[in-house]
């Protein structure tokens, strides 16, 4: 694969991952949505059908890694370093293409949400609000773009995103044992997107599960950066977190591939 079929290839497919896992949070969470308050069953299947989507369309350019956690992984297994700065570039740019496309499909549904005192408080709350915050609170509709705690406890949300990230990226490394060393082909793709349904299921709940520091941190840029009327802030003190958890996690995967498969 050459450098610009996988920056291509990554950047389309990170766009489609997000567009469509983004999209069905937008759709669950926002107002004057079909598929508002459809729930947690709705954003994990979403999810994994986005990531079922994504890999088959883009791995054909780029081997569909669609997340830095992966290809820092697959580079510890294999080398070819040279390669992982093309991927992640094209990964935080998908990332970021997919979250402003979520946003224009869902411009109306935003600005009806954003406007809604019962959602973001009439304006003198909000400004009562902006006086006693340090940083502004994460806004009304950043869970769309990016994840967040329910608790906020920095080491359990740092070792809830590194488990995570562990199982999914064990899940991909180990496919290539299958069927005498030749992969899984087209299937698996569908047991990847079976894996992310798995993991935010079971292990999603406390921090929405980003396993993917694209996937949270080029979509919170956007957020950050959108024109949207009374979002609120884009709680950056937390953003570290769901980059370098599954970073961490990755780079632990790949450890344990390496001493028990390898």
């Amino acid at each position: 694969m050459s450098s610009s079929d996988i920056f291509i290839g990554e950047t389309i497919g990170t766009a489609i991952l997000i567009l469509l896992g983004g999209g069905v949070c937008a759709a669950v969470t926002l107002k004057a949505s079909k598929a508002r308050n459809a729930g947690w069953l709705a954003i994990a299947f979403g999810w994994g059908f986005a990531v079922l989507t994504a890999v088959y369309t883009s791995a054909p350019l780029s081997g569909a890694h669609l997340n830095p956690a992966v290809t820092l992984a697959l580079t510890i297994k294999d080398g070819g370093w040279n390669n992982l700065p093309v991927y992640w570039s094209g990964q935080l740019l998908g990332a970021m293409i997919g979250a402003t496309l979520v946003w224009v499909v869902y411009y109306g549904q935003f600005r009806v949400h954003l406007t809604d005192p019962e959602i973001v408080g009439t304006d003198e709350q909000r400004a009562a609000k902006a006086v006693e915050a340090e940083e502004p609170a994460a806004g009304p509709v950043l869970g769309i773009f990016s994840t967040g705690p329910e608790i906020r406890h920095a080491v359990q949300n740092l070792a809830t995103e590194i488990i995570g990230t562990v199982v999914l990226v064990l899940a991909v490394l180990t496919q290539g044992l299958n069927d005498k060393g030749n992969g899984l082909g087209p299937l698996g793709a569908l047991i990847t997107a079976l894996v992310v349904v798995s993991i935010g299921l079971s292990l999603g709940g406390p921090t929405g599960y980003a396993i993917n520091p694209a996937r949270d941190l080029g979509p919170r840029i956007v957020h950050a950066l959108l024109p949207l009327p009374n979002k609120g802030g884009s709680d950056w003190s937390y953003a570290w977190v769901p980059v370098v958890g599954p970073l961490i996690g990755g780079a632990i995967a790949a450890g344990l591939y390496n001493v028990a498969f390898a």
